[in-house]
């Protein structure tokens, strides 16, 4: 086997970092987010930077998955949850949740700087992650020991490398960094949201935008950006009564619905109440088993765009097949140029979604601290 050189050598890095790939080799390489096990150490190639990390973010799929599977008697065991964290972090040299595939994202302090790094940071930036944790190589050198396992966002020491073709954002001065993390983490949801609107919206078309998952984090920020960018309707769809009035009182959406987002026909026919079908159908929840409900609760000729790590994209193609519907199915792969100046505008610009977001993070640090 052909040994990974060593940092400083004068073999060329990948800018997509196929040099810190260990897991697979050879012939059978593959991209950072597809391997196995990445190479973490803290010495850089010369078009890398070094994070020195201060919050993980997980995405709320790889949360949800493992605080459901470390639950018993209704309580979350958070000290196990922790645990298992580590152990990914340890073996995979990344955070990636081998149940749902994804990661999350952090915020932290650039440590160094290769000579040769395009990404025009310095040291003592602070900044957020814009590419997933699933392909970031991670080292964490406190044991999480400031985690309770019982939030998304994870108190932690440690270092991230980051590739020639990464991307990251410095963090606002003027809103709480942990408040910016929590919006950067689903900045392309809004993004997307908003070029697909404003398609609509250049042909003379007001569409009518439902957003499955309306009162969280992409969720609440995909409803303002369908409305900033000419949705003629927009409707929020939530599991539960609490999300129904939080989600009424912000006045995001012009109707809040109950509906199971895993029931085609209560979302059908739920969104149908509320002025749909929906040309346009953003799913943001974390749940699987929501493709072809969103597809039934779509208008013919409509759009649907997934953007949620719980989805399963065959199901959606084979569902629509199967349906007989005639409907344009998006990835939201998290990346749109420009999309976290738009989500962090949007929420300095929309009182209600910021304190929305005010309110959530207040919520997770009480239940961290409790």
């Amino acid at each position: 086997m052909t040994p990974l050189p060593v940092p400083g050598d004068d073999r060329a890095p990948s800018p997509v970092g196929l040099h810190r790939v260990l897991e697979p080799t050879g012939e059978a390489i593959t991209l950072p987010q597809a391997a196995q096990r990445l190479d973490a150490r803290p010495e850089l190639w010369p078009d890398e930077v070094r994070i020195a990390v201060e919050t993980l973010n997980l995405d709320a799929a790889s949360y949800r998955q493992l605080a459901l599977k470390h639950t018993s008697g209704g309580r979350v065991d958070g000290g196990a949850v922790r645990a298992e964290v580590l152990d990914i972090v340890r073996e995979r040299g990344k955070m990636q949740n081998p149940v749902t595939g994804s990661g999350g994202m952090l915020i932290g302090t650039v440590d160094e700087v290769g000579p040769e790094s395009p990404l025009g940071l310095s040291v003592g930036d602070r900044v957020a992650t814009l590419v997933s944790l699933s392909l970031t190589p991670l080292a964490v050198t406190d044991g999480l020991e400031g985690w309770d396992g019982l939030s998304e966002q994870v108190p932690a020491t440690g270092h991230a490398i980051l590739f020639g073709r990464s991307i990251a954002a410095t963090l606002p001065e003027d809103l709480d960094p942990h408040l910016a993390l929590m919006v950067m983490d689903v900045c392309g949801a809004p993004a997307l949201v908003e070029r697909v609107v404003g398609e609509y919206a250049a042909r003379g078309i007001a569409p009518t935008v439902a957003v499955l998952g309306g009162a969280g984090k992409s969720g609440s920020l995909s409803l303002a950006a369908a409305r900033a960018a000419g949705a003629g309707r927009t409707i929020g769809v939530v599991p539960v009564e609490r999300e129904r009035a939080v989600l009424v009182a912000s006045g995001l959406a012009d109707a809040v619905v109950l509906a199971d987002a895993r029931s085609p026909l209560g979302l059908a026919a739920a969104v149908e109440s509320a002025g749909g079908p929906a040309d346009v159908t953003v799913v943001c929840v974390d749940v699987p088993g929501c493709e072809q409900p969103a597809i039934l609760a779509t208008a013919q000729g409509g759009t649907i765009i997934f953007f949620s790590m719980a989805t399963n994209f065959a199901a959606a193609a084979l569902g629509a097949e199967g349906l007989a519907a005639d409907v344009r199915m998006l990835v939201g792969n998290g990346y749109v140029p420009g999309h976290a100046e738009e989500a962090l505008r949007l929420v300095r610009e929309v009182p209600a979604l910021r304190a929305l977001f005010e309110g959530r993070l207040a919520a997770e640090t009480a239940g961290s601290d409790a």
